[in-house]
C-alpha cells in the first residue's frame, strides 16, 4: 500500500507540474540581467524578450542590475520563487568565474539554479583608442613593453571575462597595465572615447559597431579562429600562440522551478535563437547561437 500511495503521489505531482507548464505564462516574466543596459547581455536579453512577447502576449521585463561582476543580480534570482516568473541571464562570469574569484557569494551556481539553455557564444574583441600609435597586436605589445608607466585598460567589471582576458594578455606579453573597472561596457567605451583608458578586451557584440564606425580601433578577436563578421581581423592567437577565450550567456531559473517549465523555456530559446533574422543579426557582431537541452547546459556550465 505504501508503495502504491507513493506512486500515486508522484504521478499527481507530475501531472500538477505539467498543468502548470501548460498554463504558464499567465503574467509578465522578469528577466534579470547582471550588467547595465547597453552591453551584449542586455542586447541578448531584449532579443529573447521581444520574440517571447510576440508569441505569448505577455512581457518579459528586462531588469538591469549591475555590480560585483554580475553576482549581485544573480544572487537576487537565486532567492526568487521557483515559479518560472523570475529568470536570470547568466554568463561565464556569473556561473563560472565568480565562484572561483570570490570567497563568499550570495549563491551557489549549481545548487541554487536550474540551467535552461545557453543563448549565445561571443568572442571578445581587443580594441584601442584611435590616438594610440598601434595597428596590430604585435605593435601594441611592443608599445606597451616600451612604456615604464604601462597602459590603462578597462573592463566591464572585476572578475568579468573582459577583465580576465586582459590579465591573460598581460601574462602572455609581460607588459605592465593598470586595470580600471567599469559597471558596463557602455561606460568602458565612453571612457575610451574620452581618453581615460588605452585598450580593452570586451564583447564583440558591443564593441564591433564602434570599431566599424571608426570610433575605436579593433586589433584582434579572442577566439581560436577568425569570425565570419570580420574575416580580415586576425585572432590574438596569431600573434600570441595559445591565446584563446570566448564568453557565453544563458538562461537560468531558481532551483526547484518545475521541470516542464524549464523544458518549455529551453524550447523557446531554441526557437528564437535559430530564427534566421536572429542568427543573422548575431553573426553581424560575432555572436553564435548555442542552444542546448537543460541537462547539456548544466554539464557545460559545470565544465566551464
Amino acid at each position: 500500500m505504501k508503495r502504491r500511495h507513493f506512486l500515486f503521489v508522484s504521478l499527481g505531482l507530475s501531472l500538477l507540474q505539467t498543468a502548470r507548464a501548460d498554463s504558464w505564462p499567465q503574467r509578465n516574466v522578469t528577466l534579470i540581467v547582471p550588467f547595465l543596459a547597453g552591453g551584449s547581455a542586455d542586447l541578448v536579453a531584449r532579443i529573447f524578450s521581444q520574440h517571447f512577447q510576440a508569441k505569448y502576449g505577455v512581457s518579459v521585463i528586462v531588469e538591469n542590475k549591475g555590480g560585483a561582476g554580475g553576482s549581485i543580480a544573480t544572487g537576487i534570482v537565486a532567492k526568487a520563487p521557483p515559479d518560472g516568473y523570475t529568470l536570470a541571464l547568466g554568463t561565464v562570469s556569473t556561473h563560472a568565474i565568480n565562484p572561483v574569484l570570490y570567497s563568499r557569494l550570495a549563491y551557489d551556481p549549481a545548487r541554487d539554479f536550474e540551467a535552461i539553455s545557453p543563448l549565445v557564444r561571443l568572442p571578445n574583441l581587443l580594441v584601442v583608442r584611435n590616438q594610440l600609435p598601434v595597428k596590430s597586436v604585435a605593435e601594441l605589445v611592443a608599445y606597451a613593453r616600451s612604456r615604464d608607466e604601462g597602459l590603462n585598460y578597462g573592463s566591464s567589471g572585476n572578475g568579468t571575462s573582459s577583465h580576465l582576458c586582459a590579465v591573460m594578455l598581460m601574462r602572455a606579453t609581460g607588459a605592465r597595465m593598470v586595470h580600471i573597472p567599469f559597471r558596463a561596457a557602455s561606460e568602458e567605451m565612453a571612457a575610451m572615447l574620452g581618453g581615460q583608458i588605452d585598450l580593452a578586451i570586451d564583447s564583440m557584440t558591443t564593441l564591433w559597431p564602434l570599431a566599424g564606425s571608426g570610433e575605436i580601433r579593433a586589433l584582434g578577436v579572442t577566439t581560436a579562429q577568425r569570425v565570419a563578421a570580420a574575416p580580415d581581423l586576425p585572432t590574438i592567437g596569431e600573434s600570441l600562440p595559445g591565446f584563446e577565450a570566448a564568453g557565453w550567456q544563458g538562461l537560468f531559473a531558481p532551483a526547484g522551478t518545475p521541470r516542464p517549465i524549464i523544458e518549455k523555456l529551453a524550447d523557446e530559446v531554441r526557437r528564437i535563437f535559430l530564427l534566421p533574422e536572429v542568427v543573422t543579426s548575431l553573426e553581424k557582431v560575432g555572436g553564435e547561437p548555442l542552444p542546448m537541452q537543460p541537462d547539456q547546459f548544466a554539464a557545460f556550465a559545470r565544465a566551464e
